[in-house]
């Protein structure tokens, strides 16, 4: 499958039409959809290997093999109602935080067309911090069975609500596309809270010639962590170092900021592509680095590629908490409880090399079957990107990966 045909599907599926082009003057509708049937294995009996931060659970302590993990479905009704005035609704089932599979809305928005270079869009849409977010999730369009999670954890969300501008201009043979997006975002996750983000403000640009294309985002929002006040709240009771303390890590409207570029080149026969995404947040995550680069030959229906990656903590993953020094036995033993849990959250960052080795086979028209082995070498003391860790897990070490799926549009 050529770079041609993945590039048509994408579009196809997730893009409304593009500025100036041409459609009825009546309205007119279209349905299309994509999906993927996918398996993994992984060898760690401790933790698992999740679809996402907010997934409860995955492939390795839950169960050795997962359909969970990437398995997903998705529907879109694209409507063109007027050469310049169109909607378009995504709706996606998968593997959510309460274990069910409940369709969820993906986007909803109405797109105008301003000239046939700008456009305005309202409503839900791409979150478009990644080079591939605009079709992460339809993995047809991607040589890979997932998205490297070395890059694409650091922001697990998929869609905002709100608006954005985007502005498509040629010179010299490049066409360059800049997008601004403003917006809000709610997620709930396992322990019944959420996680909110609010002043979502994402910049992104796309400059493409022939087989080369080059991407630049920068986005900040602010982050607040329902879940985690009452913890952090418990370190105000200790006065002025507890306060300087849960100032340091809370999350509770903190300023989030990521900064990533991508470079991808596909003449046809091959392609190599790669990101690179720095995160600088005021929370005990601290700040995050991630990349990868994938490299692949098509040899007719057959695609074979290789992916490495590394993510790493640029800041401390430890602290020495609270003093204990002077406190009565009991608040002692409180403070060494806090000092652990708040020990437990920083060691929690990402940080862990892998190799991806897998094939694409695209056997019929629309659908590919791809197989990938992925080795994980977790640094030491990180869970990498595990999550679902139970008390016999030990930071460190490695993990085999086997993972298996059909990807498909129709």
């Amino acid at each position: 499958m050529g770079k041609l045909v993945i590039a048509t599907a994408a579009a196809m599926l997730v893009c409304a039409p593009a500025a100036g082009a041409q459609v009825a003057e009546t309205p007119n509708f279209s349905v299309n959809g994509f999906g993927t049937l996918g398996v993994v294995y992984s060898d760690e009996d401790q933790a698992d290997f999740a679809s996402n931060v907010f997934a409860p659970d995955g492939a390795g302590y839950t169960r050795d093999w997962s359909p969970e993990v990437d398995s997903v479905l998705g529907l879109q009704l694209t409507a063109n109602l007027t050469p310049r005035f169109s909607g378009i609704l995504q709706v996606v089932s998968e593997q959510r935080y309460d274990e069910t599979y409940m369709p969820e809305v993906e986007w909803a928005n109405l797109k105008f067309d301003i000239t046939p270079d700008l456009s305005v869009r309202a409503g839900r849409m791409v979150q478009q911090t990644f080079m591939v977010s605009e079709y992460r999730k339809v993995r047809y369009a991607t040589p890979w069975i997932r998205p490297p999670k070395e890059v694409y954890k650091m922001i697990p969300v998929t869609n905002v609500d709100g608006i954005d501008l985007n502005y498509r201009f040629r010179f010299k043979g490049f066409t360059n596309n800049l997008r601004g997006l403003y917006g809000t975002k709610d997620i709930d996750i396992p322990d019944g809270s959420e996680v909110n983000a609010r002043d979502v403000v994402v910049l992104s640009d796309t400059l493409e010639r022939g087989a080369a294309t080059l991407f630049a985002c920068y986005g900040r929002f602010r982050l607040t962590m329902e879940g985690l006040k009452p913890f952090f709240d418990a370190f105000r009771q200790f006065g002025a170092q507890g306060d300087a303390i849960a100032d340091r890590y809370d999350a509770d409207g903190k300023r989030f900021e990521i900064m990533s570029f991508g470079l991808r080149y596909d003449p046809g026969d091959w392609f190599v592509m790669g990101e690179w995404t720095r995160a600088n947040t005021r929370t005990f995550y601290g700040d995050m680095e991630g990349g990868y680069i994938t490299g692949g030959y098509r040899f007719g229906e057959l695609t074979p590629y290789l992916t490495l990656a590394r993510a790493r903590a640029c800041s401390d993953t430890s602290d020495p908490g609270l003093s204990a020094a002077g406190l009565p036995p009991a608040q002692a033993a409180q403070a060494a409880g806090l000092n652990a849990a708040l020990n437990q959250l920083l060691g929690s960052a990402t940080q862990q090399k892998s190799i991806a080795v897998g094939v694409r086979w695209d056997f019929i028209r629309n659908a590919a079957l791809k197989a990938q082995y992925q080795y994980l070498d977790l640094d030491d003391g990180s869970p990498g990107v595990l999550t679902n860790t139970q008390p016999g897990f030990e930071p460190g070490g490695s993990v085999n990966l086997f993972s298996a799926a059909i990807d498909f549009v129709f």
